[in-house]
């Protein structure tokens, strides 16, 4: 992502939802709209046209939904980040949604200065959203096709033990500040870690991260847990 604001390409088949998001992002110096979809189809075209930063996606859209749209826009090398909007009754969506590789995630009844605050998140890679929504999210996201939840952490080949401690810490939800404070480390200090895990584990942002924490079984369901520490 360049020093200019973050671009965003808003993506829903409701006029309105964009209309509010368009305004509310023009009043911002941190944010633009560089193009606006209402299909997934358009969406891909657009992305590939104007290649923004972040695409803020429906799931739910007539003809490509947005699971398969983020599917094709994240498929590449340099692709936008994606947030998904989604409501608390459609978690299957968004389980599908991780899987064809979005970066976080947006509930459509926030307020809008939230789903902003998301997408300043997705775009930084720096955080997740709404930690205790998004850990139950991938708590069962992993316990679908996964092996079952609750296992002894296996070992993390190549990965020091600060490392598994931090990774710990981002399964759970935290921010590299909280992870700072928890491990008695400066805050570049736990940006650094984060980011050696970034390489690492070929992980694209720290959704990933999550998901690769509970996979190994270094942070149960319910998120409490931390099996081998």
């Amino acid at each position: 992502m360049t020093g200019g604001p973050v671009r965003v390409l808003l993506v829903d088949d409701q006029p309105l939802v964009r209309s509010g998001l368009r305004v509310l992002i023009g009043e911002t110096a941190d944010l633009e709209v560089v193009a606006e979809a209402g299909t997934g189809a358009e969406a891909v075209e657009l992305a590939a046209a104007h290649r923004p930063d972040v695409v803020v996606m429906d799931i739910r859209m007539p003809g490509m939904d947005g699971i398969e749209a983020t599917r094709r826009i994240t498929g590449g090398p340099g692709a936008p980040r994606v947030l998904v909007l989604t409501t608390f009754d459609e978690d299957e969506h968004v389980y599908g949604a991780l899987r064809a590789g979005a970066s976080g995630f947006a509930v459509k009844d926030m307020a809008l200065e939230d789903i902003l605050a998301a997408v300043r998140v997705v775009a930084s890679g720096d955080a997740l959203i709404a930690p205790g929504v998004t850990r139950r999210l991938i708590a069962d996201f992993v316990r679908g096709p996964g092996p079952a939840p609750g296992r002894p952490a296996r070992p993390v080949a190549g990965i020091t033990d600060r490392e598994r401690e931090v990774l710990t810490l981002v399964g759970r939800g935290r921010s590299n500040g909280e992870i700072a404070g928890e491990l008695f480390i400066s805050a570049a200090t736990a940006k650094a870690h984060v980011a050696r895990l970034f390489t690492k584990l070929g992980a694209r942002d720290r959704v990933q991260l999550v998901i690769t924490a509970y996979e190994w079984g270094l942070v149960s369901p319910s998120g409490d847990g931390v099996p081998g520490l």
